[in-house]
């Protein structure tokens, strides 16, 4: 599972990551909007990087910023940056995400747009493989403390988009608005027609506006893609 993962137009190289590439950050890539000409974006936890490079393949953004706080991840980051297209405008941070949040805000600086897919498997499930449980547990960063670095250093007029699990939704919502962050959309994500809800793509700002509320379901049978998520995923997936 180790080679390089190549989309229409860019590779991800993913050999010393512990976090592959996976239908999660491909679909908050393609969904989260970037209609408002976002200038300056930040993606938390970048992993491979594959999310920053999804929204530099869509956007004209100069600045894309990623923090990763694995090693190992933030140098695979780095590299799939630096092979892109857009190398100029993508930049990787190796710190904890509480501490870039700080010295961001401490500069009075802000983002436009800020992208997230965030570890979520809660503590129960802690493997011993230390690097994927930074990526995939809420014990390196909350759903909390992520909330709160995010309305630090959102932009008055900024979004916000993550995907979480389904279940976590409800919560993290009300999290966000204790911070004074709205959801203003949300898609609902079935792996088929019969399957339960996995996940929950959301979008927040600062304003209070009426929700849409969409959902995806990804395939008809195996490999099977609906019409939809084709729709969706089009222009980075090479076989779609």
């Amino acid at each position: 599972m180790n080679k390089p993962f190549q989309f229409k137009e860019f590779t991800i190289n993913q050999d010393i990551t512990a976090m592959k590439i996976g239908t999660d950050g491909v679909l908050l890539g393609a969904w989260c909007a970037v209609d408002k000409y976002p200038d300056t974006i930040l993606d938390i936890g970048s992993g491979t990087g594959v999310i920053s490079l999804m929204i530099a393949q869509r956007s004209d953004a100069m600045t894309i910023d990623a923090v990763e706080v694995d090693e190992n991840a933030y140098e695979q980051s780095v590299e799939n940056f630096e092979q892109s297209d857009w190398g100029d405008r993508l930049y990787c941070y190796n710190a904890t995400f509480q501490e870039f949040a700080e010295e961001i805000s401490e500069e009075e600086e802000t983002y436009d747009l800020i992208i997230t897919n965030p570890p979520f498997y809660n503590d129960d499930f802690e493997t011993e493989n230390e690097s994927r449980n930074k990526a995939r547990f809420t014990s390196s960063l909350s759903f909390e403390e992520l909330i709160i670095g995010v309305a630090k250093i959102l932009s008055e007029n900024g979004t916000f988009a993550t995907i979480i699990p389904f279940k976590e939704e409800v919560s993290f919502i009300n999290l966000a608005k204790e911070n004074n962050l709205f959801l203003n959309r949300v898609c609902r994500v079935q792996g088929n027609e019969t399957s339960e809800i996995k996940r929950s793509l959301l979008e927040f700002s600062f304003e209070q506006k009426e929700i849409k509320e969409e959902n995806l379901i990804i395939e008809t049978g195996r490999h099977q893609y609906t019409e939809q998520y084709i729709n969706l995923v089009k222009d980075f997936y090479l076989k779609m």
